[in-house]
């Protein structure tokens, strides 16, 4: 998954975003925070995308259940220091790439589509182009079953 726009990034990008996404899960998941905001909370890393230079990385994350998004984005900037330190003690970096933190609006946008398709009219134009091109199928059905007894 790739967002905006731009060069793609590179493999050892993607390798030290992706080692980092399952430490800072880790140390989330462990309630090593001391935030209000985010005690007890169940936060999802879906994605680190590191810089080309390897000095800043971009964590989405989104709370469990969407809710105080933005709260608990806030409180993870705060701790941005301590979780950073915390990451660097379980990843052999030479430089360990400054964590901020944004919400991930890839579980909004997918909820978008996902009512787009269950609209009715929308529904109704895929059924339409469905039965249009059902007809030969109909044909085809009678062949596979031809197929499937001489077989």
């Amino acid at each position: 998954m790739t967002r905006g726009k731009g060069k793609q990034p590179s493999q050892r990008q993607l390798r030290v975003g992706e080692e980092m996404r399952h430490v800072l899960a880790d140390i989330l998941g462990r309630d090593m925070l001391r935030d209000p905001a985010l005690a007890g909370r169940s936060i999802t890393v879906s994605e680190i995308r590191v810089s080309p230079d390897m000095r800043n990385a971009t964590a989405f994350v989104m709370p469990l259940g969407g809710e105080d998004a933005t709260a608990i984005v806030t409180a993870l900037n705060r701790a941005s220091a301590f979780l950073r330190g915390e990451v660097s003690r379980h990843m052999m970096l030479r430089y360990m790439p400054a964590l901020h933190f944004t919400v991930d609006t890839l579980f909004d946008e997918a909820q978008r589509i996902d009512s787009l398709f269950r609209n009715p009219a929308v529904a109704r134009d895929l059924t339409g182009a469905g039965a249009a091109e059902g007809e030969p199928g109909e044909s085809d059905e009678a062949g596979d079953g031809g197929e499937a007894d001489g077989a």
